[in-house]
């Protein structure tokens, strides 16, 4: 049995769809959804508390009890400059003003990692979701042979053959192979090191060069565009702006209308909204000069949502981070367990041609 056999087989997968953790967007109803309809469902976890992500883990549980994904952050943790912080806010005191609003005193560190969390860690040995997966890093190999103990599968977002091996070294069971083309946050370990390599080289690579089952993420949308990465070894593909318009994810109204709209042929990536690289829907911090030194991530966004809140107190959605990739026009609205079946039946209609 290949390796990639045996990752299905140990999830119990029908098909080898897997939804993406987007924190903000997937709800414990879509990645139940996504999981009885045959796919992997996910929680991004990453934002929460302890207490948050575990009322998350047994939401899902209530409406399926099938395996779940939850995704958490192993960023470093900030490191605080008050000096650049407060240059940072001072940059953007004038797009405040022209909501009649002032940028917050000071910025706060308002997501705490993943590594050495040990209240997090507690939290899922006891709760023992089926798959734990790693953005951002790695939270070392005590804590990924802790995870695999409680019997938990581990999958790391990795964007090169470096940060693969290094997932392997640290022993997680399987690489999600991030492509530039990828909405929402790069998944860089180092965000000054990012080689930016498209999703098919890059698992490709990863096939060719590691032992691990290859889960291809970034501008895939649709079954033909699975079945392309499955040719090349993949196991299975994680798609995530696919989801963004189902009725079952936390996307709000405004971000909807613009994924449906013109806006979806265009997104950049862009480091001013959260301190860390990010591709989305364009809006006006693609526009805002990068000449000031950035606040660490997560701190800068906290400066981010602070703007975001108080233009879209006056109705204004300009800053609001829409995250989407570059397949984003491809984007459909229907419900998660439909957009699942629509995917099987484009996969075998591409392997039939």
């Amino acid at each position: 049995m290949s390796s990639a056999d045996a990752f299905l087989q140990r999830l119990g997968l029908r098909y080898p769809i897997i939804q993406a953790p987007m924190a903000g967007v997937s709800t414990p109803e879509m990645a139940a959804a996504v999981t009885q309809a045959g796919g992997l469902g996910s929680l991004g976890l990453g934002a929460l508390s302890v207490e948050r992500a575990r009322e998350q883990i047994h939401a899902a549980r209530e409406l399926t009890t099938e395996p779940i994904n939850v995704n958490l952050f192993c960023h470093c943790s900030a490191g605080r400059d008050s000096g650049r912080e407060l240059s940072w806010l001072g940059h953007l005191a004038p797009y405040f003003a022209e909501f009649d609003a002032r940028p917050p005193d000071e910025l706060r560190e308002i997501y705490r990692s993943f590594v050495g969390h040990d209240e997090m860690l507690e939290m899922l040995c006891m709760e023992q979701p089926a798959v734990v997966s790693f953005h951002f890093g790695l939270p070392g190999r005590e804590v990924v042979q802790r995870l695999r103990e409680a019997g938990c599968m581990t999958l790391a977002c990795v964007t090169s053959l470096e940060e693969a091996e290094r997932a392997e070294s640290e022993g997680v069971d399987a690489l999600v192979a991030q492509g530039i083309e990828a909405g929402g946050h790069r998944g860089v370990f180092n965000a000054e090191r990012d080689d930016g390599i498209g999703t098919l080289a890059l698992v490709r690579l990863l096939v060719a060069r590691t032992r691990l089952p290859v889960v291809a993420a970034g501008g895939i949308m649709d079954g033909a565009g699975i079945n392309a990465a499955l040719q090349l070894g993949a196991a299975a593909a994680q798609l995530g702006t696919a989801f963004v318009l189902c009725p079952e994810s936390a996307a709000d109204a405004a971000y909807r209308e613009r994924l449906k709209g013109e806006g979806a042929h265009h997104t950049r990536i862009t480091a001013a909204i959260s301190g860390r690289p990010a591709r989305g829907l364009v809006n006006r911090f693609h526009e805002i000069a990068d000449d000031t030194a950035l606040p660490d991530y997560p701190v800068a966004y906290d400066a981010a949502k602070a703007l975001h809140a108080a233009a879209r107190a006056t109705g204004n959605h300009d800053f609001a981070p829409h995250w989407a990739g570059q397949g984003a026009p491809l984007a459909r609205e229907l419900p998660a367990a439909s957009l699942v079946g629509k995917l099987a039946e484009e996969m075998q209609e591409a392997q039939r041609h």
